[in-house]
């Protein structure tokens, strides 16, 4: 699975990141904003602290951070299965 290299914060709640397949893109988070733990988020200036942590998540702090997988995913359009083809034969009953 690709690496993310890099991130940054954009307005309006949104992420740019780029992995380390060259793909890059924006995801949209306000759907988050102000929900459980990322209530912080209600001060932009606590959103701009994004980082890519010490195991490759993207992360604000201790208490926030996401699986950078999912946001690939989300960046890309694709599927697990299209990534890790094993998925595909466990989904599929065996006769």
């Amino acid at each position: 699975m690709p690496r993310p290299l890099e991130v940054k914060a954009l307005d309006n709640y949104r992420l740019w990141l780029k992995y380390s397949d060259g793909t890059e893109g924006i995801v949209d988070l306000s759907d988050l904003v102000g929900k459980g733990v990322f209530a912080l988020w209600n001060d932009q200036a606590e959103f701009q602290k994004v980082h890519i942590g010490p195991s490759g998540e993207i992360a604000w702090s201790e208490e926030i951070a996401l699986c950078p997988d999912a946001l690939y995913l989300k960046i890309t359009g694709k599927k697990p299965e299209e990534l890790f083809p094993k998925l595909r034969e466990l989904s599929v009953p065996h006769a």
